[in-house]
């Protein structure tokens, strides 16, 4: 039971590296050729990348693709922390 609770954390750990360095690499690499875009502060991407830390991989994840489709010129603006 403790081998898979470890290799399951190991999974995690290993599943919210990889969306801190897509989230990275458009900060890096896509963000500065759009410009400022953002509805909300903090930006999508930094939010995305506070709810990874603070909640993990998925609940995180899932915090930041609904915080994403809120970002339209239908939706709200202004300052909007993580929960």
């Amino acid at each position: 039971m403790k081998f898979l609770k470890d290799t399951l954390k190991l999974v995690s750990k290993a599943i919210q590296w990889f969306f801190l360095l897509i989230i990275r690499f458009y900060q890096l690499f896509i963000s500065p050729f759009l410009g400022a875009s953002c509805r909300y502060t903090p930006t999508c991407s930094q939010y995305g990348k506070d709810a990874i830390l603070k909640y993990g991989p998925f609940k995180g994840g899932w915090l930041t693709i609904k915080r994403i489709a809120r970002c339209n010129p239908w939706g709200g603006h202004g300052h909007d922390p993580i929960p």
